[in-house]
């Protein structure tokens, strides 16, 4: 591994930075780290441990096409963002209505004896996947070797 490299953040593009933050804020835990004030726009930083999002004011563009089931698989598009959980099931019960369930929830016991996982859709249209009770393969070292 190249000296100190270590996962930094992901940048998300967001039609409301403040509806984005609340979504992230509320429901993932995230909170505000930073928040640079670029003159006529901002960039904030949403914190949760070691892991941050990076949110932007989308530009005049077109908005992408919104991905459907566990998320875009063009390449060179992110797929999804995702999370661990203790319960799916309480986990969709605290978001109400607050964002679509695009695919699921799906058991995985075939794989992982309790693995259980839905898709939902952010208020940008991202998939964030979030699940409970994935575990490593044990044949695997922690690099994945």
């Amino acid at each position: 591994m190249a000296a100190g490299l270590r996962w930094s953040h992901v940048g998300l593009n967001c039609t409301d930075q403040k509806t984005t933050e609340d979504f992230y804020t509320r429901y993932f835990g995230f909170s505000r780290a930073r928040v640079v004030d670029l003159g006529e726009a901002q960039i904030v930083f949403l914190r949760k441990g070691d892991a941050y999002l990076e949110l932007f004011a989308a530009g005049g563009t077109e908005p992408a096409r919104r991905a459907d089931d566990d998320g875009p698989q063009a390449p060179g598009r992110m797929r999804h963002l995702a999370f661990q959980t203790d319960s799916v099931d309480a986990f969709l019960a605290e978001l109400g209505d607050a964002a679509e369930v695009t695919l699921g929830p799906l058991d995985f016991d075939d794989f992982i004896c309790g693995w259980r996982t839905v898709w939902v859709r952010d208020p940008d249209g991202v998939i964030v996947e979030v699940s409970q009770g994935y575990e490593d393969d044990s044949t695997h070292d922690k690099d994945g070797a």
